[in-house]
């Protein structure tokens, strides 16, 4: 019954010796020490006293904090998938924001952006944000504020067609396209040279960060990252939702008619692919029908249970090589308990994963309307920065400082994929 004084109950799963952080006072840290010392017992309103509550709240109208952005499109470098996608950057104030844009959003002028570079050391986060969302979103607006009133810089990548952007390619995006934001870094890296660069995924984002973590590996650029309500396991998911009533006719078909919205809006460019057929694409009710008939044969699946089991980020835990945090609710009804893979984070010492038995999707929602995860976020992103330094080597090392062992075979390639691109 402690829900109903609000109390939450929090676990944390990790490897038996998470890698070791060097801090700014010259002592030492685990991963899983600063992860538990940062972030809040979880304390949620109990008039939300369960997943598919706290999940519905989200429909709830809220202005969330105020974030002003300045809007530039990038033109893809991707040899396979073309066109163009678009970078929102956190200004001080848009005095005179697009009314074709989300709200307090406008344009770069060709001569403000070509003066953005900088060599200060500001931390800077880079956002990803869930299906169909954008840098207009509560809950990532939410997790940006604190972080700006600590000095931090801020960006938000949007999925291509999301947000009011426009597309020129016959594609919008899905949970596997890493390119747009490896693309994102290193023109961040590159523009801002001393600036120790994190990044936060929310939902279908945190399976994108996952994966482009993990692609990485040590040659990852960001100094750390978080990802919240992952749905890890799509075709797990899948499944699960179409299990229960509640999960196809509410989750599923909200979902999909949110991605149908998004193809009437671009369905001129997105019609210039031959094996898309607009009658079938009409006809879809669910999520899974969306994909089955958009998704799969735009990016070159079969099916949409091939394009799910290879955009997963699941495997991708193993791989990661830099101080990895994540956070999922175990009664979040979309992104399924069953898709969680516990395991795989007690083998990787640079992950950590923060569970809770009560929190729904990208909700967790307390008195008042704000959100657990989103201080959680912040409070570990700013002791990460505040007193770690990130500058100590970590590179190739074990929690106990030795070189990782090398072998030829047998090898597990975590990003192996099935659907075969340039790198």
């Amino acid at each position: 019954m402690s829900w109903l004084l609000g109390h939450g109950k929090t676990f944390y799963t990790h490897h038996s010796s998470p890698i070791s952080l060097t801090t700014t006072s010259g002592s030492q840290i685990t991963l899983s020490e600063l992860s538990k010392f940062a972030i809040p017992p979880c304390r949620l309103n109990p008039l939300l006293f369960n997943g598919h509550l706290q999940t519905f709240w989200t429909a709830v109208k809220d202005a969330g904090p105020t974030i002003h952005y300045k809007r530039q499109y990038f033109q893809s470098i991707h040899t396979v998938y073309p066109g163009q996608f678009a970078i929102d950057f956190v200004v001080p104030e848009s005095s005179l924001p697009d009314p074709e844009l989300p709200e307090r959003t406008t344009y770069y002028s060709e001569k403000e952006f070509e003066s953005l570079g900088a060599q200060d050391e500001t931390p800077m986060l880079i956002c990803l944000h869930g299906l169909t969302g954008g840098s207009h979103e509560v809950y990532l607006r939410q997790v940006i504020a604190p972080l700006l009133d600590a000095g931090w810089a801020a960006c938000v990548v949007n999925s291509r067609g999301c947000a009011g952007t426009k597309i020129t390619s016959p594609e919008l995006y899905n949970a596997r396209s890493t390119w747009d934001v490896r693309q994102s870094v290193k023109w961040l890296r590159e523009t801002f040279p001393n600036r120790p660069l994190f990044a936060v995924g929310f939902s279908l984002g945190a399976n994108v960060l996952t994966n482009y973590v993990a692609e990485e590996g040590v040659k990852c650029e960001l100094k750390a990252a978080v990802v919240c309500s992952n749905p890890w396991d799509l075709e797990v998911c899948n499944l699960a939702l179409k299990r229960s009533y509640i999960g196809r006719e509410v989750y599923s078909k909200t979902m999909g008619q949110n991605m149908k919205n998004l193809y009437e809006t671009h369905k001129e460019q997105i019609l210039k692919n031959p094996k898309i057929d607009p009658e079938r694409v009409m006809a879809c009710k669910y999520l899974f029908e969306f994909d089955r008939v958009i998704q799969a044969p735009t990016w070159g699946y079969p099916t949409e249970g091939a394009y799910y089991r290879d955009a997963q980020s699941c495997d991708a835990v193993t791989a990661i090589k830099i101080p990895f945090l994540a956070i999922n609710a175990e009664d979040d009804p979309i992104s399924s308990i069953e898709a969680i893979p516990f395991e795989e984070f007690k083998q990787n010492p640079y992950t950590v994963l923060c569970t809770t038995n009560w929190g729904g999707h990208l909700s967790w929602f307390q008195i008042g309307g704000n959100r657990w995860f989103a201080t959680a976020v912040a409070e570990f992103l700013k002791k990460l920065q505040n007193d770690v330094d990130l500058k100590a080597p970590r590179e190739g090392l074990q929690s106990n400082g030795s070189v990782v062992p090398t072998q030829k075979y047998p090898t597990w390639n975590p990003s192996h994929r099935r659907l075969i691109l340039p790198s």
